[in-house]
């Protein structure tokens, strides 16, 4: 993930208010500037199919009869994605000196980032981890996110011993302009997680135009 300018981060957490109030801004513009591998830029990562999209794309579905408890706080340390085969440790990243979370370490393409603004996955609120889908030497840790489908399992392991398991009930591509922030991180009720990646269009002049979002909620604790 970077930045218009070339240089690396996930941009957007906007300046106003403070995480998990409803009304405050947040904008994530993801959008790497890509190079180095061909094919990549002809074929480009896989894209949410419409069918994937939470219901509407607003509401999500009900949860199921019987739930976990949320858990208590505990940092991730690794994200496993059984169905696109992501076994990937997890550093966490917070905001830069402007205001937008920061990526993990573009020189490490397999690690995913925890934004550490937002609660530990497993907790009561909506969890954030993003990661690169490309850099300048090949396909990153979430190059295939968009390939997720309703039902696929996110498995998270945290530093208590616990691993939250993650059912997806929703993948889709938002605008990087206008950016969705209320409906994406807002407060669902009960542990969700999102997993944010570049996605959509891609150009030369301005990386890609928006984001892939997947959307899961709590399911299982082990």
């Amino acid at each position: 993930m970077g930045r218009s300018d070339g240089t690396t981060g996930v941009e957007g957490v906007g300046r106003r208010g403070s995480w998990g109030l409803v009304a405050v801004v947040l904008l994530i513009g993801v959008h790497l500037l890509r190079g180095g591998v061909a094919e990549l830029r002809v074929a480009g990562p896989p894209q949410p199919l419409a069918a994937a999209a939470a219901d509407d794309g607003r509401t999500p579905p009900s949860p199921p009869v019987s739930v976990p408890a949320p858990l208590p706080p505990s940092p991730p340390l690794r994200v496993r994605i059984p169905a696109v085969r992501v076994d990937a440790p997890v550093t966490g990243v917070g905001l830069d000196a402007e205001g937008w979370i920061e990526a993990p370490p573009p020189e490490d393409d397999r690690l995913a980032g925890w934004f550490t603004g937002a609660v530990t996955p497993g907790e009561r609120g909506t969890a954030v981890v993003v990661g690169h889908v490309d850099t300048p030497s090949g396909r990153a840790v979430f190059y295939d996110l968009g390939a997720l489908d309703r039902g696929n399992r996110v498995e998270v392991v945290r530093a208590d011993g616990r691993t939250a398991v993650f059912a997806v009930y929703g993948a889709e591509v938002v605008p990087k302009e206008g950016f969705p922030a209320e409906r994406v991180y807002g407060d669902a009720g009960g542990p969700e997680l999102r997993l944010i990646t570049c996605g959509g269009t891609f150009t030369e002049e301005n990386g890609y135009a928006g984001n892939v979002v997947v959307s899961a909620r709590l399911v299982e604790v082990r």
